[in-house]
């Protein structure tokens, strides 16, 4: 078995362009909110979603002690918001919580989750925190903010999706 260089590690899988999320909680009657991109749906029934977080993150011990968290999905022109709980603070932002029974999300989001913590799973150095989603919203009309190669962007030319196909006749293998 070959050692994995981490840096090498980090740079391939910067080939894989993600959404931006800022993950949230309250704790201890505090707001705290990191930015991720590690982040995916589990289950529609029952609805789940998953996020990971280092165990050396300050947030990871927020999330286990509240037992809840938020995802907002980052709409294109969110950057200054990104880097702000990705440790490179902005002055001058105010005003970019919203409150969603009790839980902060991050205004004008794409989308926004709220979940309790349905499960933790220890995985290396991380921990994939699945949360059931509680209360949800989004808007059709904004588009991602989108992370590559350690750069932020957004979509360059969105096409629709295709037409649905009448699949009756054919088995697909996923």
């Amino acid at each position: 078995m070959s050692v994995i260089d981490t840096r090498q590690l980090r740079d391939a899988c910067s080939q894989f362009g993600t959404g931006v999320t800022i993950i949230t909680t309250r704790h201890d009657g505090h707001d705290h909110g990191m930015t991720a991109n590690a982040f995916m749906s589990i289950s529609l029934d029952p609805p789940l979603v998953a996020i990971s977080i280092s165990k050396h993150a300050k947030m990871h011990a927020k999330v286990e002690q509240s037992r809840q968290f938020a995802v907002s999905i980052l709409a294109e022109g969110m950057e200054d918001l990104a880097w702000h709980f990705g440790g490179k603070p902005k002055t001058g932002l105010c005003d970019f919580f919203n409150r969603h029974d009790q839980m902060p999300t991050i205004a004008n989001a794409a989308a926004y989750f709220v979940t309790d913590l349905a499960n933790e799973i220890q995985a290396g150095d991380h921990s994939i925190f699945i949360g059931h989603v509680r209360e949800m919203s989004y808007d059709s009309g904004k588009r991602p903010l989108l992370f590559f190669r350690g750069r932020f962007g957004g979509l360059a030319d969105p096409r629709p999706a295709p037409p649905m196909l009448d699949c009756a006749h054919h088995e697909f293998i996923w």
